[in-house]
């Protein structure tokens, strides 16, 4: 403690001198000569001395500061801007996630090509906050892409974890722009459909300038041996490297047979559509005849190669899931056309959709999870957060109400609102608190785990609050990985919402008030009436008789 103590003192009496101020420190030298030259010199000699040690203490304090700040600021700058944002925005796990899924996040992707032990270093950090590093595999950038995707795979199977893989842009695209997809009219003439709007920001120079040519479903039979191998390319070279992939996943969207929008109209001015589909006035039958194929489409070019290459990985797509019948929102390209068949509720028209799931031969479960603009003006509910909850949580539980056990629900979230252009300037964002209760209530209705998507000037945010919400989960392990939910229904009017996980004898129980209230709350489990007394920000574990 003296030497400590001791230490202490002498900064506090050198307060006024800071080695990087030259001109104050050089002002000071020459004011000590100056005093120097006047006195004796055994005494100059004496003083020299000092003068010396003065200068090694200031060097050796200079390079403990120097090792001192180096070691806070340890790693920043090693990895790319992306990657350090997630490190920045998240901590350590507190909690064992003891094998369940791990949280994935868009940020967490692709750091480049790194050296063996700097990937197995960045996968371990990753890991130690509960998140899955996934790399891409991409056709245009095919050996570049590759290596970067073998490091990060050695190092997640060194180190005993899946290893993740992004596979959208191998399955782009099938409606490339060339002619012999468009659909052909009665005089012959090809034509598009337009109706989907202007290419993603994925497309290639060859998928034409301008609206998104959407052409038809029954032409692509000649695009199916492209697409298939821009993904063989990448299988093979796992195969062959003897690395496994644990988790896969595609973002494959406006592309391929797509019913909405104009689709329809289209269709049946479509020569070659109508010889197809024997009754095509009929929307729901179209529906059928288009999801049919775009599911052999997704099953015979990406999940059976994959399966039949990596048995016991999980295999996906951005929005295909198990649901009840219809569909709780639109992407950013959809809209509603009036006749089409549709659920309606305040403002909103849930759109009937196809039972795909079964038919792509996925593994894993993809529901998304948004707050779209559009959302806000549905409803009516003076508590603006409820019109984002009720709607979110009825697409989260629709997943979770739908979808066996044996497969794993990776949701798409997202905490920002996607604006329309009907809502701009009009809607008020989803608040963090109440996002974070959705958060909780998805992963007590089956929710596996999160998938985050955000821009990049939302990242710091959207990361922190995804990752609280996980992070925090991981001490309730058991209920998530055996309990079974104990309620799917979704509050009409904002009141309180209840969602719970039972494990034999217990239950974990979230209970969230959008009315405030002081009174128990009785819900049915089984066979039992139990109370739900109000516990604001936390889980409850309730024990049945």
């Amino acid at each position: 403690m003296a030497g400590k103590r001791q230490k202490t003192e002498y900064r506090e009496q050198r307060t006024d001198f800071c080695p990087f101020d030259l001109g104050s420190r050089r002002a000071g030298s020459l004011a000590q000569g100056r005093l120097l030259s006047s006195v004796p010199s055994t005494s100059l000699r004496a003083g020299f001395c000092l003068l010396t040690s003065d200068f090694c203490l200031v060097i050796i304090l200079l390079a403990g500061n120097l090792a001192h700040f180096c070691k806070a600021n340890d790693g920043v700058g090693k990895w790319p801007a992306h990657i350090q944002t997630v490190l920045d925005a998240t901590e350590e796990l507190k909690y064992d996630r003891a094998g369940r899924l791990p949280l994935y996040l868009w940020q967490a992707m692709d750091p480049g090509l790194l050296e063996q032990e700097t990937a197995e270093e960045l996968v371990r950090k990753l890991d130690k906050r509960g998140i899955g590093l996934i790399t891409s595999w991409d056709p245009n950038n095919r050996e570049d892409s590759l290596a970067a995707s073998l490091t990060v795979a050695r190092a997640q199977k060194r180190l005993g974890l899946p290893v993740n893989i992004n596979a959208t842009k191998c399955l782009y695209w099938f409606f490339n722009g060339d002619e012999r997809t468009a659909h052909i009219d009665d005089q012959n003439q090809p034509f598009w459909d337009e109706s989907f709007g202007p290419p993603p920001r994925l497309a290639s120079a060859d998928a034409g300038a301008g609206k998104r040519r959407m052409g038809c479903p029954f032409a692509l039979d000649f695009r199916r041996p492209y697409i298939a191998k821009q993904l063989e390319y990448f299988v093979r070279a796992f195969n062959q490297a003897g690395l496994d992939v644990g988790f896969i996943f595609a973002d494959w969207e406006i592309d391929g047979p797509i019913e909405f929008n104009e689709a329809h109209a289209a269709s049946k001015r479509c020569r070659r559509c109508r010889d197809n589909i024997e009754n095509i006035d009929d929307f729901e039958e179209f529906q059928k005849v288009l999801r049919k194929l775009r599911c052999e489409l997704q099953r015979e070019v990406y999940a059976e190669p994959i399966k039949k290459n990596f048995p016991k990985t999980l295999v996906g797509n951005y929005g295909v899931y198990p649901h009840g019948g219809y569909r709780y929102w639109y992407d950013y390209y959809e809209y509603y056309v009036d006749g089409q068949p549709a659920l309606a509720d305040q403002k909103a028209k849930y759109r009937k959709w196809y039972h795909e799931f079964p038919e792509t031969g996925y593994t894993a479960a993809m529901p998304v999870i948004y707050p779209w603009g559009r959302i806000f003006d549905w409803y009516d509910y003076a508590d603006t957060d409820y019109r984002w909850f009720y709607n979110m949580l009825l697409e989260a539980s629709n997943a979770g109400q739908h979808t066996p056990a044996s497969v794993p629900i990776i949701s798409f979230v997202h905490w920002h609102t996607i604006k329309s252009d009907s809502s701009a300037g009009q809607v008020q964002q989803f608040s963090e608190e109440k996002y974070q209760e959705l958060l909780w209530h998805m992963l007590l209705r089956g929710t596996d785990t999160f998938f985050l998507w955000c821009r990049k000037d939302e990242a710091a945010k959207e990361i922190q609050l995804v990752h609280q919400v996980y992070a925090q989960a991981q001490q309730y392990g058991e209920f998530l990985s055996k309990g079974l939910p104990i309620n799917f229904s979704v509050p009409k009017q904002p009141t309180t919402v209840i969602s719970g996980l039972r494990l034999k004898d217990r239950v974990l129980i979230r209970r969230t008030d959008f009315k405030q209230s002081d009174d128990p709350v009785e819900i049915g489990i089984v066979d039992q009436r139990i109370k739900i007394w109000p516990a604001p920000g936390r889980c409850q574990i309730v024990l049945l008789n």
